[in-house]
């Protein structure tokens, strides 16, 4: 295995916790925001813009948002999704300094995507592929391909985590090794040749 792929959410970072805040924000509660929030979500990760984004959540919601509201949402909901978990994080690091070529791919906007390029963690890996950047999102066939010729590999030489089972499915039918993430103990444990001294 030349190369292992990470996905982000819910695999390197916890789930999002500002889902509330966001919900206030646009004077809603958090059961009839949750759904408008990812109901947008695949366009926002596809290149949709903040402020498009943004107004079609609101729109779903009978509201409408200037753009200070716009960058307020855009804000809480970046930082929302920088919680990482220490366990995936101790894992990346080791999986670095034992030279493994490491590759994160994930279903996010461009706005993350700048954020999370100065993050700590970022240093782990070679390649940080973002899908709003690419302007396709997993599962779709063509973000196997890009990522294929972006590590100069062949798809039975990568390993993907994902925490989906669609992304899951997507990676095996484009012939990549694909293993849904539960845990970085299980993740440990597959990988352990790749950790062995």
């Amino acid at each position: 295995m030349r190369w292992i792929v990470f996905d982000y959410g819910e695999v390197i970072s916890r789930r999002i916790t500002a889902l509330p805040q966001l919900a206030a924000l646009l004077s809603s509660t958090p059961e009839a925001f949750e759904p408008a929030y990812w109901s947008e979500r695949g366009a926002y990760d596809a290149g949709l813009s903040d402020a498009d984004y943004w107004r079609a959540v609101a729109a779903r919601l009978d509201r409408e948002v200037d753009d200070s509201l716009i960058q307020r949402l855009t804000s809480v909901d970046v930082d929302g999704w920088m919680s990482t978990d220490p366990e995936t994080l101790a894992l990346l690091e080791d999986l670095h300094r034992r030279g493994a070529h490491l590759a994160l791919l994930s279903n996010a906007s461009t706005t993350f995507a700048r954020a999370a390029e100065s993050k700590p963690w970022a240093r782990y890996f070679e390649h940080l592929l973002f899908s709003g950047d690419l302007r396709v999102i997993k599962p779709d066939a063509e973000i196997w391909r890009i990522l294929l010729d972006t590590l100069g590999a062949r798809p039975e030489e990568c390993l993907f985590f994902d925490d989906r089972e669609e992304n899951i499915a997507g990676a095996r039918r484009a012939g990549l090794h694909a293993e849904r993430w539960t845990s970085a103990v299980r993740a440990r444990d597959l990988l352990q040749d790749q950790l062995a001294a």
